[in-house]
């Protein structure tokens, strides 16, 4: 018979033979353990450093790219917009630098800009459309029908079309009978504001998209909203382009997405993707001048450009073009 005592040695010495079982395992790896680390992180460090060197790189081309590009940007577009009247647009969530940006490069080209228009939040509140159409109800012209699938965005965009742009060459730079009382009624309503004299009315558009899609549940109806509008300022004069830069992933409030993805709008309205870079800039120039030819397309890199930019050509648009885009 066994007694305690044999099963009290019995269990000392179990706990004993795991004792030095757990020191000998320890001891024993870990030297591999601790070598398996250090070479990993090693290999970390070394990719890191790597991926570094080579952003850099790409950082110190695009750099010097974007430098020579710039440097040559006066010779590449002089003359290009001679004779043209350009409106600005800026969206909610624009950028300031890069509508300014533009704004020099169409200068280089030689167009005149008549002002610029800044549309406000409240104007794309799909809340607020009531506003809206009571104010286009109240100062359309009576010769002024709208299709019945238009939409209130639609119709704004048709009444400010008229107010400021035009495709006929002897009205630029005059203003619409109606223009003033348009602007002054939109202002009032805190949908928009005015700079120099938009409604001394241009014959193109530049349209500054937002830098960032629009988000909510309202981001879809928004980018619509600025969709509208760019299409109803594209059919009032000579063509319409809407700028800005590229967005990673395809999400309903994109809206330079959202017109690539309307196949009629898109055969009007050109877009440029690449408006932040001296690259785009030009582009946006050759996007202007390919309208007034009657043309429209989708510009840059991200999803949907049919190509990095225009086919180049020695032309120079006459600005007595009297057919829109």
């Amino acid at each position: 018979m066994i007694d305690f005592r044999y099963h009290l040695v019995s269990i000392v010495a179990i706990f004993l033979a795991l004792a030095v079982g757990i020191v000998m395992g320890t001891t024993l790896l870990q030297d591999p353990a601790i070598e398996l680390a250090r070479r990993t992180s090693d290999e970390l460090t070394n990719t890191n450093n790597g991926l570094r060197a080579d952003l850099d790189t790409l950082r110190g081309r695009e750099a010097g790219n974007d430098a020579f590009i710039s440097s040559m940007t006066p010779d590449a577009v002089a003359g290009d917009l001679t004779g043209q009247r350009i409106l600005l647009i800026e969206t909610p969530g624009s950028s300031t630098a890069v509508r300014e940006a533009v704004q020099q490069v169409l200068g280089q080209a030689g167009a005149e800009i008549s002002g610029r228009v800044t549309f406000t939040e409240k104007f794309l509140d799909p809340k607020g459309t009531g506003v809206i159409d009571g104010l286009v109800n109240q100062l359309k012209p009576a010769n002024m029908i709208f299709p019945t699938t238009a939409t209130t965005w639609d119709r704004a965009a048709a009444l400010l079309g008229a107010a400021f742009v035009t495709n006929d060459q002897a009205q630029v730079g005059t203003p619409n009978p109606a223009t003033g009382d348009v602007i002054s009624a939109f202002e009032t309503g805190g949908l928009l504001s005015t700079e120099g004299e938009p409604g001394k009315r241009a014959t193109l558009a530049v349209m500054i998209a937002p830098e960032r899609p629009y988000e909510g549940e309202d981001a879809e109806a928004q980018a619509g909203a600025l969709v509208s509008v760019a299409d109803g300022i594209d059919v009032a004069g000579k063509g319409t382009v809407l700028a800005g830069s590229i967005v990673a992933a395809a999400v309903p409030g994109d809206v330079i997405n959202a017109v690539r993805d309307e196949s009629e709008i898109s055969k009007r309205v050109s877009t440029v993707d690449t408006a932040d870079m001296p690259v785009g800039r030009v582009v946006i120039v050759y996007s202007l001048r390919e309208q007034l030819n009657g043309r429209a397309g989708q510009y840059g890199i991200g999803k949907g450009a049919s190509a990095p930019q225009p086919p180049v050509t020695s032309a120079t648009p006459s600005p007595t073009t009297q057919s829109g885009s």
